[in-house]
């Protein structure tokens, strides 16, 4: 047996841990050692966490009162804002809590690229957390087509022709897809299956997401390995646990904020309207956690090229691992790559601004030069950098820089060239 190994005291603890290990488990998620130096942003692997369940038991309310069919849907919405008991609540925690959602999850993917926590051994970490993210979109996509106003009518036809530049399969992809030959009720009821469907597969990687993290363990913020787990390390509970519950609690209020203060902000006021086949709205948007990759799409002229471009900006996300060559994990000790970061996050926020604008004129121009950098940041300045950039000296442990109060405890260049001046 080994020293950390959970032996439950009573009998019954025993007899069901013997058959279920369920409570080993939990004592090993307890005990599990994590870096001493994590700071607030590995807060938001927990928050994530409680936006997937308060999404999906929302969810599964809502989905009790909802009528997948196009007639009846704009009603049954309107119904559970005002006549289900606290269906506003529900209704305004779920549409929001997509929008948390998504906010946790941008911030957690940069504190990724920041700390190179993508980087070797947790390639397959990175590709899990992809694959959520991707799933996410789809569900969220068509989630925003559920309540069947104009903006989730027209938002479905724009997203789904673009099936149709698919050579030889295209257009057998979109009549499935609408189960017909236009947008109408059998659309409406798969897309409902469809998000009513992907949030079960998003726990189930989630699992395997936290199952892959717990092989090589967490990263931390100078992005060295643990030499020696007794100095480095602490127990998960209750040095990381009060610090996530602290966290969730900050952005439970930021949450609770959006919920009974501002719960339409982030949606748009089109979507207060029945749909009508008949009436284009002037100006068609996705949600603004789609915006970026709707900014791809449209900028480039062919339907097919920015199709494969949109896809092309998750693909490159996925095989980052390999793109970035770099041996230094975290931006800390990489100056070049710090400043390069800053300007991808400018790059991305801007690409948000210029897909909520009309495809048109100075809009449409801005949007193809930061496109443009999108893609160049990925397949030209990250694998150049691994070769031209010079980076910090690192720690010889987590300890020195934590029990010094920063990294004083290890030259860097800067002292070096102050101390042969002297």
């Amino acid at each position: 047996m080994s020293e950390h190994e959970y032996v439950p005291k009573s009998k019954a603890g025993k007899w069901f841990n013997d058959r279920l290990p369920l409570l080993s488990l939990g004592a090993h998620l307890s005990d599990y050692p994590t870096p001493k130096n994590l700071n607030y942003w590995w807060t938001f692997g927990g928050i994530l966490t409680f936006c997937l369940i308060t999404q999906i038991v929302t969810g599964i309310v809502l989905a009790m009162h909802y009528v997948a069919h196009a007639d009846l849907a704009f009603e049954s919405v309107e119904k559970i804002m005002r006549d289900v008991n606290y269906g506003w609540l529900i209704r305004y925690i779920h549409s929001n809590g997509a929008s948390m959602f998504f906010l946790a999850v941008y911030i957690h993917i940069f504190r990724s690229l920041f700390f190179g926590s993508f980087k070797s051994p947790r390639e397959l970490i990175w590709i899990i957390g992809m694959l959520i993210y991707i799933l996410m979109m789809a569900a969220a996509f068509m989630g925003y087509v559920l309540p069947w106003g104009q903006m989730s009518f027209w938002g479905a036809t724009v997203i789904t022709n673009l099936f149709s530049a698919i050579p030889l399969v295209g257009e057998s992809v979109v009549t499935w897809l609408w189960g017909g030959y236009s947008v109408d009720n059998p659309t409406l009821t798969r897309f409902f299956s469809l998000h009513y469907l992907i949030p079960f597969l998003i726990l189930g990687l989630v699992v395997l997401h936290i199952w892959a993290l717990h092989i090589p363990g967490n990263n931390n913020p100078i992005g060295i390995d643990i030499k020696k787990p007794s100095k480095d390390t602490v127990p998960f509970h209750p040095y990381i646990t009060v610090k996530d519950i602290f966290a969730l609690l900050m952005f439970m209020i930021i949450f609770a904020g959006f919920v009974f203060f501002s719960p339409n902000v982030l949606g748009h006021a089109d979507n207060y309207i029945p749909a009508n086949p008949l009436v284009t709205p002037a100006h068609i948007v996705p949600e603004w956690y789609l915006l970026p990759f709707y900014a791809i799409l449209r900028s480039v002229p062919d339907k097919l090229g920015g199709v494969v471009l949109m896809f092309g900006a998750l693909f490159v996300l996925i095989i980052l691992p390999w793109l970035d060559t770099s041996k230094v994990r975290s931006a800390t000790f990489r100056p070049m790559y710090r400043q390069f970061f800053w300007i991808f996050v400018v790059d991305v926020l801007a690409l948000g601004y210029l897909g909520a604008m009309p495809a048109e004129g100075v809009y449409l121009f801005l949007a193809r030069i930061t496109t443009i950098y999108y893609f160049l940041h990925f397949i030209v300045i990250l694998p150049a950098l691994g070769f031209l950039e010079k980076t910090d000296p690192l720690p010889a442990s987590i300890s020195e820089p934590v029990l010094t109060g920063g990294f004083s405890a290890v030259p860097t260049r800067s002292d070096k060239i102050i101390n042969e001046n002297k």
